[in-house]
């Protein structure tokens, strides 16, 4: 039986997706889902093992591996309780009067600035201390650490999503910070007014302010500074300096050198133990875990190109007379609700997105990439297996529905978003 190439690509899609409903690991279904793909457009087991290796030749793996590992060491040196305090004590002197509705805002959002893999049990402290008593909801407190620490993963250059959403479609890493930004400000709009103002009232009297460690809060942002300066300006250098290397791996170095450097005053701030506690951090079970599925998501990408089968799907969508906007939204939400992780709903469908937007079917490649990650966000948002998900409502011990009844409203604010920008970047063809 002659199977279409679109059917086989969304076989091997659903696919992925129950392997990981049956617990196996992201990277390992991606690498099968990759090479099953390669088998069923008829390349053989000897050219589908050489496109495997190809795969695990491409420099933007390595780099990628890299990047991912040395990201931890932010996390640890952001959360570090000195540190901490320090974010702490700025939240509440620049809130004045709304002290509390700044803090429970701005401390997840802040520890959310570097990806970490339960990094809500860091921030989760924090937002207790914000509304500390019991007549807070424990439900509201629960959502307020999950929504506002997941702000930035739009666009900020940390996050292993954006990495990898950069190294699949063709834009520059200026383009997508302005094309995302948009759905963070709605977000942090959204969690506003449905989370804080209905509840959070400003007292009469300003609050004292809190003695903070002068000078600290310049050295905590300092690595960050470092990281976004050479994301932005080292990639023009690069091309000049090396015009034959790919866009993709321009990105990559660029990120890795402004990482390198950031790590300088974080290993010097952090003693002479500051190598092993690293080095220790590289083999936690998590950190491994993330590894490997970003390095999965690279090879799925590679062997999916090196099919062949993109290019055909595309063609027969465009004459099958479906929508492709409805492929481009329901694909990575279904993503993201099952696998509850952004570089999930990113490294299983993106890859099929950008080929489908150059493959004439009237999709633009940004104005795709913008719609496709709002939809998977939103559903990585609400799935109940998101880790972060799990964390907060188990430090809060907080009720499943009571907290859906928080984020669903919240969620529908940026998809909203997403798709006014959409009509606007496909109309001028963006």
């Amino acid at each position: 039986m002659d199977i279409s190439p679109l059917f086989k690509i969304l076989l091997v899609f659903a696919g992925l997706l129950t392997l990981t409903r049956f617990k196996v690991h992201l990277g390992a279904a991606l690498t099968l889902g990759g090479t099953a793909l390669g088998l069923w457009a008829g390349r053989g087991a000897m050219q589908t093992a050489q496109d495997l290796l190809h795969a695990f030749a491409l420099p933007e793996l390595w780099l990628l591996l890299v990047i991912t590992a040395l990201i931890f060491e932010y996390g640890r040196h952001l959360s570090a309780e000195r540190n901490a305090r320090v974010i702490m004590g700025a939240a509440r002197n620049w809130g004045g009067r709304h002290a509390q509705a700044i803090s429970l805002m701005t401390l997840p959002a802040a520890i959310g600035l570097v990806p970490m893999p339960g990094g809500a049990l860091f921030s989760a402290p924090l937002v207790e201390q914000s509304a500390p008593g019991a007549q807070w909801d424990p439900a509201w407190k629960a959502s307020i650490n999950y929504w506002f620490r997941h702000t930035w993963e739009y666009w900020w250059p940390l996050f292993p999503v954006v990495i990898v959403t950069l190294s699949i479609f063709e834009l520059e890493i200026w383009q997508f910070i302005l094309m995302q930004l948009p759905l963070s400000l709605a977000t942090l709009i959204g969690g506003y007014a449905l989370l804080i103002r209905p509840r959070v009232k400003a007292p009469t009297r300003r609050e004292a302010p809190v003695q903070a460690e002068p000078g600290r809060g310049w050295f905590i942002v300092l690595p960050l500074f470092l990281v976004i300066a050479c994301t932005l300006t080292l990639p023009a250098v690069l091309s000049l300096a090396i015009p034959e290397m790919a866009l993709q791996t321009r990105k990559l170095l660029a990120m890795l050198i402004g990482i390198s450097l950031g790590l300088i005053p974080i290993l010097r701030d952090s003693g002479p133990n500051a190598h092993a506690t690293f080095l220790r951090t590289l083999g936690q079970r998590n950190v491994l875990s993330l590894l490997a599925t970003v390095g999965g998501v690279i090879l799925f990408k590679s062997m999916l190109e090196q099919s062949g089968l993109l290019p055909l799907a595309g063609n027969e969508l465009l004459e099958s007379g479906i929508p492709p906007i409805l492929i481009v939204a329901f694909l990575p939400l279904v993503a993201g609700l099952v696998t509850g992780i952004a570089i999930g709903f990113a490294g299983i469908t993106f890859p099929l997105l950008a080929g489908l937007a150059s493959s004439h079917t009237g999709l633009a490649p940004a104005s795709t990439l913008l719609l496709g990650f709002a939809f998977g966000y939103a559903g990585m948002m609400l799935s109940p297996v998101h880790l972060c998900f799990v964390l907060s409502r188990g430090y809060f011990s907080a009720p499943l529905g009571a907290m859906y009844r928080h984020l669903i409203p919240c969620t529908v604010i940026p998809v909203i978003t997403a798709i006014a920008m959409y009509v606007l970047l496909s109309r001028a063809g963006w």
